[in-house]
């Protein structure tokens, strides 16, 4: 499929609309909300971080809302079986007396899942979203069930209240798009928050794009252009990330494990989303930089050293960032 510069410059502006009309009931919280968007183009899956309260679950109602998408909310608790996620099959009795199994879809099947503090659910049944995000199929009982299109997990956890929490395995963070951070509100968005809340006005969100302009959209991303330089240069940033070949100091002491081959994809997916919201057909430096923490924060790990001396994968790539320069291998 051929898009011309007028296609993304009128995606452009719809996903400009999605992001003004989200705008008219979330306050603030700019990069989550961006970021949750890109994610969507780029038809992955986002992992939200932040302390109770601070709107998570309600920006993800409202994109999957303003988007016009199926959605379902699944909290996550310790007695939580994979079976109350997937769904399973019960004994249905006919009306000539015969019995037969009939499925019972689960709240997985919806466009837009939002799994509710995640890491409070048992491994196990964390481990029932692993092959409905990665491979947009569902098996229960030997029979595989595909997912409908387009199809995202969007899921939070709250930094505190560690007590009977199961961090999430490397192998699934590393499922996840990116990692957005959800940030307190300044003082002039808690008092717009107050006055949304709190009054007699209800607001009324429009439904600007549908599933299927939303898979338009995400063809139309597969198509931004990147350059062989810029493509380098991200992979350099990936490199760079790796303990055991990397020429930055820090790294080599405080890193355990870098980003593998799926934070470079991630990485372009993303830089691709933010070209197509910009109308742009090709990705820029810009754009792999603005990307470059959300992907990489929850793939890098850092070790014991790096922890005692209170150090953050933020800084980290912060310092990758500063050092990595394009066409300069490190």
């Amino acid at each position: 499929m051929t898009f011309t510069t007028e296609d993304y410059m009128n995606m452009s502006k719809r996903l400009g609309d999605v992001r003004t009309e989200i705008g008219q009931f979330i306050v603030g919280q700019k990069e989550a909300v961006e970021f949750s968007i890109y994610c969507v183009l780029a038809d992955g899956h986002a992992l939200l971080e932040g302390l109770p309260g601070l709107g998570k679950t309600m920006l993800i109602r409202t994109v999957s809302e303003v988007l016009d998408l199926s959605f379902s909310r699944i909290q996550f608790t310790p007695d939580l079986m994979p079976s109350d996620i997937t769904g399973t099959s019960m004994i249905e009795r006919l009306e000539n007396g015969k019995q037969q199994f009939t499925f019972q879809k689960g709240p997985i099947f919806s466009q837009m899942v939002l799994a509710d503090e995640i890491n409070r659910a048992t491994p196990k049944t964390q481990s029932a979203l692993l092959e409905a995000m990665g491979e947009k199929t569902v098996t229960v009982l030997g029979e595989t069930k595909q997912m409908d299109r387009p199809f995202f997990v969007l899921a939070t956890q709250n930094p505190i209240e560690m007590e009977g929490t199961y961090p999430l395995p490397e192998a699934q963070m590393d499922r996840f798009l990116c990692k957005i951070l959800v940030s307190y509100p300044s003082k002039a968005e808690l008092m717009e928050i107050t006055k949304r809340t709190t009054g007699g006005q209800t607001i009324l969100l429009n439904k600007i794009m549908n599933a299927e302009e939303i898979v338009y959209a995400q063809q139309m991303v597969k198509e931004v252009l990147i350059a062989d330089d810029m493509l380098e240069y991200a992979v350099d940033i990936i490199a760079a990330t790796h303990p055991e070949e990397a020429s930055i100091p820090e790294i080599a002491q405080y890193v355990q494990y870098g980003s593998g081959p799926r934070g470079l994809q991630s990485l372009i997916k993303l830089a691709k989303a933010r070209a197509l919201v910009a109308g742009r057909y090709h990705v820029s430096i810009a754009d792999i930089k603005t990307v470059a923490k959300p992907v990489l924060r929850h793939r890098l790990l850092l070790n014991y050293e790096g922890e005692a001396e209170g150090k953050t994968a933020d800084d980290l790539i912060d310092l990758i960032l500063q050092t990595v320069k394009q066409g300069q291998a490190i």
